[in-house]
């Protein structure tokens, strides 16, 4: 299983951009998104950007995996990192309805 770790980019470098996660910087493969300009959040799988996303949905990728190493040191209190799914009811996918 390949987890995606949101950056943010830092400074372009062609087909590469540094972009900084969690205080740390990564050289990361742009290829498959272009170049982007300094700010932008990427996905990031395997030191390759796979996906431009917006602000929001980075913090909500990073707070999914907060909630994932709190459940491993055997947390259970981690609803408000769910904030968008907290108290709504689930949705089959329209193929399903």
């Amino acid at each position: 299983m390949c987890i995606g770790l949101p950056m943010q980019v830092i400074a372009a470098q062609g087909a590469y951009a540094l972009c900084e996660h969690q205080g740390q910087t990564y050289t990361i493969g742009m290829m498959l998104v272009g170049e982007q300009p300094i700010g932008t959040w990427v996905l990031v799988f395997l030191d390759t950007a796979r996906e431009v996303i917006s602000p929001t949905r980075a913090q909500q990728v990073n707070d999914a995996l907060m909630a994932v190493q709190l459940a491993m040191q055997g947390e259970t209190n981690f609803d408000g990192l769910f904030a968008d799914l907290v108290n709504r009811s689930p949705e089959l996918p329209e193929f399903l309805r």
